[in-house]
């Protein structure tokens, strides 16, 4: 069986390659015609859930590498809670 690899993108997407199978948060499949498919993490792509380059337009900024959680600096004491962007969207897209 083939192996999915899902990679975060410095300051972009997550890039997942291999077979897989998207489907939205009711359990419907999303038509992915491609074994390597870019997905949005900034929040401000006009094709969600997948990547249409909106990241460069709006600066986005995030790491590839897991993110350091608690560790005393600024960033993780700041009680911000909204993701890297400054979105403070759900997941589903719908604002909180």
């Amino acid at each position: 069986m083939d192996e999915v690899t899902i990679t975060p993108y410095r300051d972009g997407p997550l890039l997942i390659r291999g077979p897989f199978r998207l489907q939205d948060q009711q359990g419907r499949e999303i038509a992915a015609d491609r074994e390597t498919v870019a997905l949005c993490r900034c929040g401000r792509s006009r094709i969600r859930p997948f990547c249409d380059g909106s990241h460069k337009l709006v600066h986005f900024r995030a790491p590839s590498e897991l993110e350091a959680r608690g560790s005393g600096d600024a960033s993780s004491s700041s009680g911000d809670t909204s993701s890297p962007s400054g979105d403070t969207s759900s997941p589903s897209g719908e604002s909180s």
